[in-house]
């Protein structure tokens, strides 16, 4: 057993999300996204990169000496995956591990609204998850796809920067592969991907022209594609996809994406005030013919009033789903202010509201 793993245990015994291992300070914890020191002494640099060295593939720990950071994945058998991130800094090597649960949940556990599930039935289009760093967004992917996984006989490929959720072949046939480790890039695997007769195709994250450019192609041509963004809401999201593409082929991208996209779910985690668990709140757009034109007409900033007048459709705006968990009394009223986009509707439910300067 690597020295670590028993970081890993305590981590899961504590139902911490992160782990933090910095060199000159005590390990820390991230327990319902707060960070806890843990009763340890100071990591010496050295010791923490003999530590860290222990379970690094020796391919990693070459790039890690080259460049000064890597990813890659981890795991302990009957625990859980970790996904690691070392990185140089000031006074010596740090890493953080973000856990993976090695059971995945079902939509329904995780309280998320009915159409999420629908979409795993769908015969092809895109569909976006996005949210910040942390938000949850690989955890609903995941339920997405173990219930098509169930309920389907198709083949699924999922591409990766690390694998994350790791899914046993059940109705379906899945095949997961890791950038550098399977494969030189997300984008060289989607255009593989295009011949390997898959149905299913899951992007871990659209982060490039290239790769984006090929997650829309192959949503055009009969798959089903999930991809991931860093973007606050539906609007945002369309918006951030199209202006990755030169000017002078956005009119076309728009027209190609109004076609293709199928989905947008925006979503951001909350700490629970009734009981120690953390909680989301969905922004959900689905593309409906009036969504389609008004990203074919470039009127994406009116998509929240589309999003508002289709709750027949499952949509909801991201700031009405986060009233709904303050009226059930979830989450406290200064995080669900500081997370929504339209921070005047909240500012009356604080006791001292702020003097807010993103509000200028």
């Amino acid at each position: 057993m690597a020295q670590i793993d028993a970081f890993f245990k305590l981590m899961h015994e504590q139902g911490a999300s992160d782990l933090h291992l910095v060199s000159g300070q005590q390990p820390a914890l991230r327990i319902l996204g707060d960070v806890e020191r843990i009763k340890y002494k100071t990591l010496d640099s050295d010791n923490l990169r003999s530590m860290l060295y222990e379970i690094a593939p020796e391919d990693k720990i070459k790039v890690f000496e080259e460049t000064g950071d890597i990813d890659f994945g981890y795991e302990i058998p009957g625990v859980a995956r970790y996904r690691a991130n070392f990185f140089m800094q000031k006074y010596g090597v740090a890493a953080v591990f973000r856990e993976i649960p090695s059971t995945i949940l079902t939509t329904t556990q995780l309280g998320l609204p009915p159409v999420i599930s629908k979409l795993s039935s769908l015969p092809r289009g895109l569909i976006v998850v996005t949210g910040p760093t942390g938000s949850g967004k690989s955890t609903t992917l995941a339920a997405i796809i173990d219930e098509a996984n169930t309920n389907r006989k198709d083949h699924i490929i999922t591409i990766e920067d690390p694998i994350e959720f790791v899914h046993k072949s059940k109705n379906c046939i899945v095949n997961h592969r890791e950038v550098e480790l399977h494969t030189k890039s997300f984008s060289a695997a989607l255009r593989g991907a295009l011949r390997e007769d898959p149905d299913i195709i899951l992007v871990g994250e659209m982060r490039d022209l290239e790769t984006i450019s090929l997650a829309i192609e192959a949503a055009s041509t009969g798959h089903l594609v999930f991809g991931t963004l860093h973007t606050t809401s539906a609007a945002k999201t369309v918006d951030r996809i199209i202006e990755v593409f030169p000017s002078s082929e956005q009119a076309q991208i728009r027209s190609t994406l109004s076609d293709g996209l199928r989905a947008v779910i925006a979503q951001v985690l909350f700490k629970r005030i009734d009981k120690k668990a953390r909680c989301a709140a969905l922004e959900i757009l689905i593309a409906t013919p009036a969504a389609r034109n008004l990203i074919r007409e470039s009127k994406t900033h009116q998509l929240a009033s589309t999003i508002q007048t289709g709750k027949r459709y499952g949509m909801q705006l991201l700031d009405d789903a986060i009233m709904e968990l303050y009226n059930k009394r979830w989450i406290a009223a200064d995080e669900a202010y500081s997370k929504a986009n339209d921070k005047a509707r909240f500012r009356p439910l604080l006791k001292n509201p702020p003097n807010d300067f993103t509000e200028a």
